[in-house]
């Protein structure tokens, strides 16, 4: 079972995303934001449940050395590659139901990669250490694809 932490930090981001587009005169790059997060979710949770069930040998993306499959900031190809088709799955539904043009669709993803990718290295360095726990992860994250998506179209507006 969820607790409440655990879904905050994984909706928290697009959730504040999504309440921003409401008030915003810059509703679509909120709208990309959110979508950004909710892919990087997505996309984490593929990468690390694909990976631990395919039982593939993990490496540690900070030193490359191998590490039990589930092991905080271990990572797989075919983990990886699930996550980057979980985060180009829900990107485009986020496309089809209009929240999310055409021409930012490649934001979207790349920031949730780019989100993935972080937290695997925060995983790596500061949870395998104890700093930090996962919910800040993840929390971090989800964040770091929408900051991302969020400033990549700032750039193109």
């Amino acid at each position: 079972m969820r607790k409440a932490s655990q879904v905050l930090a994984n909706l928290g981001v697009a959730t504040a995303c999504a309440a921003s587009s409401i008030v915003s005169h810059n509703r679509t790059v909120f709208l990309l934001a959110m979508a950004a997060a909710l892919s990087e979710a997505a996309a984490d949770t593929v990468s690390s449940e694909v990976g631990q069930a395919f039982g593939e040998e993990a490496r540690l993306v900070t030193t490359w050395r191998a590490v039990p499959a589930g092991t905080d900031g271990g990572v797989s190809l075919t983990g990886r590659t699930a996550g980057i088709a979980a985060a180009g799955v829900v990107s485009s539904v986020c496309f089809l139901g209009g929240l999310v043009p055409l021409q930012w669709l490649a934001i979207s993803i790349g920031a949730a990669v780019l989100g993935m990718i972080a937290d695997s290295f925060l995983g790596a360095g500061l949870e395998r250490h104890g700093l930090v726990n996962n919910d800040l992860v993840n929390f971090l994250g989800t964040l770091t694809a929408a900051a991302t998506a969020f400033w990549l179209a700032r750039l193109h507006m």
